[in-house]
């Protein structure tokens, strides 16, 4: 690594050429250092510095890295190679991204920052594609540069490689794609002969005839495409990577996502587990203003990136610390909504992010930018740079994390949840593809569904990669329509060795190439569930008009219905026309849940429409499988989360309300008794947290 780092990173982006004004850079350093801020990221953005051919201005950027070291502020260069030189895209003109219908992507400016070159989207060198080798040599080229200029200086802290990993959908059609596609199927299938039968195009006579699918549709050629852009977008991040380590050997590779892995791994590419294994420190942006300030929300995106990074450290690497104006995403909300950031606010995103286990802060301004599209927006310090009640507030979190008082707590991590959340990547992907006609969302309202039911019980569920099922005894699967045979297996061995699962309707439906299986359940799978389909409806406009009765309770449904005939397993819930909609079974050393609809989508669905959800059937299955809130806090507005490691246990209570709250807290069923590192300690077992505001507490035992 390139030098040590401050335990907790904590700092801003703050260089965006040209903003800020650089009559103001001095002063912001040394009020950024005085108020406990230990890090900056940079955007060095290609097209601002290599601004002819081999002619590179790099004054601004030296400016910065020399400030840095002067205040002891450690900088992350964000690489920028997605704002390419507007001679690089003229001289290339023909190797521009391609829609689907001929269009190419256009240069423009982004609505983050004042600068040209950038594409329509972030997986590409401004409009050019990575797939021509020009291209791809000429991004390599400047990669060497930048690592080989800043090697060594002592402000480095490393290198974030592809800001925010991600690309457009409907790009990329060109050629040199194309060419890699051919190239790419013919590694999966060898000859044209196997992918005729999966593909059902008989006809190609030469690896040439093959073109990247136009359509979105739910058939094996579009299946093939969607997992080929990710495999070709992750393979041009390794390759930026190896350069930068080439010419760097000791740099620390950190990069950050948007936490899109429930709404756009499959078309944007956005797969958080696969991101995290290529780097060192992981992270991701979220914004309140964005993306809703619900409770659950707050925890969300942390949870998911946690999950993701499996054991690596992982930051809130772009976090709202000011307002955000007149964009879509806002549009009709309440103020309080995240719109009109206060210093409670920045508060309570930036410990709940700690308490999901976020190791690092970086706010995505420090200071508001003063053009384009997004001025004044999210940033804590003012437009002129001094001091807010926001910034007074950050620094106050800054320095309260990096304190050696506070040294343990940092070195400790959120405990393994009690229920893991399935995520199977081709579930997503052939979703994708199947909802995309009739624009439904059914995926990521289940997702989000589940993750919320159980949040609002106060059970911590992690976000489990299909690869990662054996570090949990319990797994909850809310929408798998679609599972690859492996996975189906992997899942099957896992029951039957003691693991416990709860799964909605339609299991594996859809097997591998996206080919509907016979007998329903899939795979074999009407064994480990005990059941067999007695028939099934995809009617997901209409699907939260039914319901599902299960002991005494009503529960909303969403998404599909699959109706069961019981085997060997045993029927617990009908639908509401007594048709078997919910069977229990027993199989090996392990048990399986069966419910037939989408239970979490319709919960989803009935909360953000104000209604009470199916808050019953969390109940329900959590007490079949035996699981319980290990912290409980008495008030379902406070959230708790333990954390262990370093030099002991430490839990934090985090209130997302805007009003104080009181509950009873137990850890295990037991009694809490420890001090307060922020915040009151509990009086007994009763603990009172201001509004938008957290205690922490280092446990005795």
């Amino acid at each position: 690594m390139s030098k040590p780092q401050p335990r907790v990173p904590f700092g801003a982006v703050y260089f965006r050429k040209s903003n800020p004004p650089a009559a103001d850079w001095a002063r912001d350093y040394g009020i950024a250092a005085e108020d406990g801020l230990n890090t900056f990221r940079h955007w060095f953005m290609w097209s601002a510095i290599e601004r002819r051919p081999g002619v590179y201005d790099w004054d601004d950027y030296d400016r910065q890295m020399d400030l840095a070291a002067e205040n002891g502020i450690q900088t992350v260069i964000a690489e920028f190679t997605m704002a390419a030189p507007e001679w690089l895209q003229r001289k290339y003109a023909q190797h521009r991204q391609l829609a689907s219908d001929g269009t190419p992507m256009a240069s423009t400016l982004s609505p983050s920052v004042a600068v040209g070159g950038f594409g329509q989207g972030l997986g590409s060198a401004g409009a050019l594609t990575l797939n021509a080798p020009e291209v791809h040599d000429a991004v390599m080229g400047f990669l060497t540069e930048l690592a080989n200029r800043y090697r060594g200086h002592p402000a480095l802290m490393g290198y974030d490689v592809n800001n925010e990993v991600n690309y457009h959908p409907d790009f990329d059609f060109s050629d040199p794609t194309a060419a890699a596609f051919r190239v790419w199927l013919r590694e999966k299938y060898g000859d044209l002969d196997t992918l005729a039968k999966v593909w059902h195009r008989y006809s190609y006579a030469e690896w040439d005839d093959i073109m990247p699918p136009r359509q979105i549709q739910p058939y094996a050629e579009c299946l093939d495409w969607l997992t080929f852009r990710r495999d070709n977008f992750y393979g041009h991040v390794a390759d930026k990577i190896a350069t930068i380590r080439a010419a760097d050997p000791d740099a620390t590779i950190i990069s950050h996502g948007i936490a899109g892995a429930m709404t756009a791994m499959a078309r944007h590419g956005c797969d958080d587990w696969r991101a995290a294994q290529q780097v060192e420190i992981y992270g991701y942006t979220w914004i309140a203003a964005r993306k809703g300030n619900q409770p659950w929300r707050n925890f969300y995106a942390g949870d998911l990136i946690r999950g993701a990074a499996r054991g690596k450290p992982f930051w809130h690497a772009e976090r709202q610390g000011g307002p955000l104006w007149m964009q879509p995403q806002v549009l009709g909300r309440d103020r309080d909504d995240g719109r009109v950031a206060e210093a409670d606010d920045v508060r309570l995103w930036s410990l709940a992010s700690f308490a999901a286990g976020a190791r690092g802060m970086m706010n995505l301004r420090y200071r508001p930018l003063l053009n384009g599209p997004l001025w004044g927006a999210f940033g804590s310090y003012a437009m002129d740079g001094s001091r807010t009640d926001r910034s007074d507030m950050a620094a106050s979190i800054a320095q309260w994390v990096n304190a050696p008082e506070q040294a343990a707590a940092m070195d400790a991590r959120p405990v393994r949840g009690e229920i893991g959340l399935l995520v199977v990547p081709e579930t997503q992907d052939w979703d994708a593809l199947l909802g995309h006609e009739g624009g439904f969302q059914t995926y990521s309202q289940a997702m989000w569904g589940a993750y919320r039911g159980f949040f609002e019980r106060n059970v911590q569920a992690d976000w489990v990669h299909a690869d990662d099922i054996d570090a949990y005894p319990v797994l909850y699967a809310p929408y798998p329509i679609m599972w690859p045979q492996a996975v189906a297996r992997r899942i099957a061995a896992w029951v039957a060795a003691g693991g416990t699962l709860i799964c909605e309707s339609c299991p594996g439906y859809f097997g591998d190439h996206g080919q509907v299986g016979v007998i329903q359940p899939n795979h074999g799978l009407d064994a480990l569930f005990g059941a067999t389909e007695a028939h099934v409806e995809f009617m997901p406009d209409i699907a939260g008009r039914d319901t599902i009765r299960l002991d005494g309770s009503t529960l909303p449904c969403g998404g599909f219905r699959q109706v069961y005939q019981s085997t060997t397993g045993r029927a617990r819930g009908t639908f509401s026309d007594g048709e078997v909609a919910v069977v229990a079974h027993s199989t090996g050393k392990g048990r399986t849940l069966l419910i037939g609809s989408h239970v979490s989508a319709g919960h989803f669905n009935a909360r953000e429409a104000g209604r009470d959800g199916a808050d019953a059937w969390w109940r329900w299955c959590l007490d079949w499988a035996g699981v319980g809130a290990r912290v409980e806090t008495g008030n379902p507005h406070l959230v708790g989360r333990l954390h262990e490691g370093g030099d002991g246990r430490f839990l934090w209570v985090v209130n997302p309300d805007r009003n104080a709250q009181s509950g009873r807290l137990r850890l295990d069923g037991a009694a809490v008794q420890g001090g307060a590192l922020w915040g009151c300690a509990p009086d007994g077992d009763r603990i009172t947290v201001p509004g938008r505001d957290a205690v922490v507490l280092k446990l005795e035992n």
